[in-house]
């Protein structure tokens, strides 16, 4: 599945009821990579109320790459709301945190949570995406005199990572786009007696 992801990392605050919520957005790799920018956040503001914080740590499909936290806010109130907004987003591979330094007026947990949502929403209206094209490997065998066929197809094709070595036979490991992998085996039917193809 084909979803977008931050660019670059992002920032915005608002104040809501004399609370400040800063949001800073990371795009990440993996849970390992959110839970370390989310300590680098504690450190960058170490007299914070709160540091509350979500992720969809891969594909935003994915339940497994999922988390969220209220630290210390009313359970329910800050790390859930944001998540629903991210998951709303269909963004992946992105970590927010909310850095709440608490202003004296209290705003009740129904407050709390529209608060952490309105901070997410804001941040993410003024973020800069990329997407992220879900991909399928493929490995291909040919005669050398196929060589100049193939490379323009895996110029044609866009194949990413592309390994080529030159043995008894000329061998390929690549990534395609997913969507593209049905016209790449049409692009091939001319020479499938010739070639061994693997698509997984």
């Amino acid at each position: 599945m084909d979803y977008i992801r931050p660019a670059r990392p992002h920032s915005a605050e608002l104040e809501i009821r004399k609370s400040r919520f800063i949001a800073d957005i990371q795009p990440v790799c993996d849970r390992e990579e959110a839970m370390r920018f989310i300590e680098s956040v504690r450190a960058l503001h170490p007299k914070a109320n709160h540091h509350c914080w979500a992720y969809v740590a891969g594909n935003p499909d994915d339940a497994h790459q999922w988390n969220c936290s209220d630290d210390g806010e009313p359970k329910g109130t800050a790390g859930q709301p944001m998540l629903n907004v991210l998951r709303h987003s269909y963004l992946g591979n992105i970590c927010v945190v909310i850095t709440r330094y608490f202003g004296g007026v209290k705003l009740g947990t129904g407050g709390l949570a529209r608060a952490y949502s309105q901070a997410v929403q804001e941040a993410l209206n003024e973020l800069p995406t990329v997407a992220v094209i879900a991909t399928v490997a493929v490995s291909l065998t040919a005669p050398y005199n196929l060589t100049g066929e193939l490379e323009h197809l895996i110029a044609q094709f866009q194949l990413s990572d592309c390994a080529r070595s030159f043995g008894e036979a000329f061998m390929l490991t690549a990534n395609l786009q997913a969507h593209r992998q049905e016209s790449f085996r049409e692009a091939l039917i001319p020479f499938q007696h010739l070639i061994t193809l693997s698509i997984s």
